[in-house]
């Protein structure tokens, strides 16, 4: 059965009802931000010295998966310059005009977040150009041949562009940013210290060990830390006292469908199919979609990227095929290959 990826508790997008949640969340200074420990410190450095010059940094590109913390370092970047903070999206600017509106209100030294930056729309990246250079852009009046272009200066203000496709943005843009920074998946250890932070903010009592236990199975990924959090509390609230104990977790994790690696049902369905099915591969990624009930996509831009990642499927020429690594997850035995089967790297005639 299809399902929508951002209902999945695992999904990386941060869903329409946790706004508020993951806003009282978000640390408010770079000191309070846990792990990405180079982009903080290069980060730092960028700041404080337009700090001592008295003027805006450099414009700043963070690209890196979702739920991650590109947002909340864009607040962090404000907050620390003491300065307002504009925030809008590619999708959000579908016309030239949409963002020459939104810089002819900037004040000066402001900081304007453009998340999604690569889904902007062509002819307002081409306004930004000059924006971002020389603080200056073009408003065209009129049409056809009587349109006029008429020169509007703009306060000298820092753009901080969020991408999850780094490689969708053209050169002369990416160019223009002054500091680029790629934000990393976190260890479990740093997810423990972001886990313990949330637990205070939000009153729960919650063992090291279930930390711990949390971290293991939240992707590497802050926003999914913070979601099981939440569920594991809830469990623990209806079904015990209120303190999560590893047990506990552990069981309240069951119930919700993540497994020990942060495997969910579709994350599960598709390794289940390929190796039960298809003896482990290769299969082609339409096959493997049929299989499980899901469209292409589905699987391609939601399933797969974390299961290459964990090192249980690899993508082949030939099709999908499963690792040794999934087989003893699913506690399964893989087909003995025979002698004349070949292998995966043979060259087709």
């Amino acid at each position: 059965m299809t399902h929508d990826p951002e209902d999945r508790i695992v999904s990386p997008v941060v869903a329409g009802d946790e706004q508020a949640v993951e806003a009282a969340l978000r640390p408010k200074r770079l000191a309070e931000f846990v792990g990405q420990e180079r982009v903080r410190e290069q980060l730092s450095l960028v700041l404080q010295s337009a700090l001592r010059r008295n003027r805006p940094p450099d414009h700043i590109l963070l690209s890196g998966p979702p739920g991650l913390g590109k947002t909340t370092l864009s607040m962090i970047i404000a907050a620390e310059l003491g300065k307002p903070l504009r925030i809008t999206s590619g999708p959000a600017i579908e016309r030239a005009g949409d963002l020459a509106a939104v810089l002819s209100t900037l004040s000066e030294g402001e900081v304007l977040f453009l998340d999604e930056i690569h889904r902007m729309a062509r002819p307002a990246e081409e306004m930004l150009y000059m924006a971002m250079e020389d603080f200056r852009v073009d408003v065209v009046v009129g049409k056809g041949p009587g349109a006029t272009a008429i020169p509007l200066d703009i306060a000298p203000f820092t753009l901080v562009g969020a991408t999850t496709r780094a490689g969708m943005l053209p050169g002369p843009l990416r160019d223009r940013f002054g500091f680029v920074a790629h934000m990393d998946f976190y260890e479990p250890a740093e997810l423990e210290v972001i886990i313990d932070r949330s637990a205070g903010l939000l009153d729960v009592r919650i063992d090291a060990e279930a930390a711990t236990e949390v971290a293991g199975r939240s992707r590497g990924t802050p926003r999914i830390a913070n979601r099981l959090l939440r569920r594991v509390r809830d469990y623990a609230e209806v079904r015990a006292d209120g303190r999560v104990t590893p047990e506990l977790a552990r069981a309240a994790l069951e119930l919700y469908e993540v497994d020990e690696r942060g495997l969910d049902r579709l994350d599960r369905a598709v390794l289940g199919s390929l190796l039960r099915k298809f003896g482990g591969g290769p299969v082609g990624l339409s096959t493997l979609a049929v299989s499980v009930g899901e469209e292409p996509e589905t699987v391609e831009v939601v399933a797969e990227p974390f299961l290459v990642r964990q090192g249980l499927l690899a993508r082949t020429p030939r099709g999908r095929i499963a690792t040794p690594a999934a087989w003893t997850h699913l506690g399964l035995t893989p087909p003995t290959p025979s002698p004349a089967a070949g292998t995966l790297f043979d060259v087709d005639e």
